[in-house]
């Protein structure tokens, strides 16, 4: 009966955690990723990068629950392996969120036997992936109507306080991350008067657009999503939520987030993102989903 309960414990541990990392892996790909125009690629993506961590844990508990002294011996070992790979990280994250679970998992299965043994593989099974069916679905057919017309060149987007042009692809609309703010606000002052020539020295046309431009922009399947900002509380609404769509974005590319021109204090700034969400990051801060794009007022 001990032996049973070990069993159990370990399988619904092993559940919860293969659940919530299905959770947020699927959730991700469709924030993050999914923008490939070929579906092949897409794939490839979503199961590597984003639901590779629930399917090596599902593939794990099927191996413990089909021999548990190995399966238990496994965990120590990912334990262990990763434990030393995450060596330089914080006792509270990788050692209390990772290393120990796993070491109590391996403890239960390696002690114990859920049976039966048919009712384990099937909850280990189904239950982390029905939650990226329910999740999954809605957000793909989500992305599967984003509007592109395939113009990228610069746009004019006028809202109720603004009339901007927004670059076009160029220096001023780059498709890869990697630049600081205070490099993408150089890039955008030397930026020449059709915005697709990075000068020398600044000549000052463009800019990047602040936060509230951002926001009253913002558009979904070609309608403004009715954005406004609230300065004081640092929040963003809409009667519409914005996707990753022409005229502001490229469905098809990497980028996710935008530098704004606001600083949040001496040390950050804040990003725009795709969805409409106004978050900060360090000024310094080079990802490859984060880039810029910039504008300049529409001359009467």
């Amino acid at each position: 009966m001990i032996k049973k309960l070990c069993g159990w414990f370990g399988v619904i541990i092993s559940i919860g955690i293969a659940s919530l990392w299905s959770y947020w892996g699927i959730v991700e790909n469709f924030h993050e990723g999914w923008y490939s125009i070929s579906l092949l690629e897409n794939i490839f993506i979503m199961l590597i990068q984003y639901l590779s961590i629930p399917i090596i844990i599902v593939v794990f508990n099927l191996i413990a629950i089909k021999w548990n002294r190995v399966g238990g011996i496994v965990f120590y070992i990912a334990a262990v392996a990763l434990a030393f790979f995450f060596r330089n990280g914080s006792f509270q994250t990788i050692g209390l969120l990772i290393v120990i679970p796993l070491l109590i998992i391996g403890t239960l299965y390696f002690f114990g036997k859920p049976e039966p043994k048919k009712l384990a593989y099937l909850l280990m099974i189904f239950v982390p992936l029905v939650i990226m069916v329910m999740f999954g679905v809605p957000n793909l057919v989500r992305v599967n109507q984003r509007v592109n017309d395939n113009n990228f060149d610069e746009r004019i987007i006028e809202t109720e306080d603004y009339s901007l042009v927004w670059a076009p692809h160029g220096p001023g609309w780059p498709w890869k991350g990697g630049l600081t703010w205070e490099q993408a606000k150089d890039y955008c002052s030397r930026l020449s008067e059709d915005g697709k020539t990075l000068l020398e020295e600044p000549v000052n046309i463009w800019r990047l657009p602040t936060v509230e431009e951002c926001v009253q922009s913002s558009m979904l399947h070609n309608e403004l999503s009715g954005g406004e900002w609230d300065e004081e509380k640092n929040i963003a609404t809409y009667k519409l939520t914005p996707d990753k769509e022409t005229p502001l974005w490229n469905p098809n590319k990497i980028i996710i987030y935008y530098w704004t021109a606001n600083e949040y204090d001496e040390e950050s700034a804040y990003i725009y993102v795709y969805n409409g969400g106004i978050w900060t990051r360090s000024k310094s801060s080079k990802y490859g989903y984060l880039a810029y794009r910039a504008v300049k007022d529409l001359k009467e």
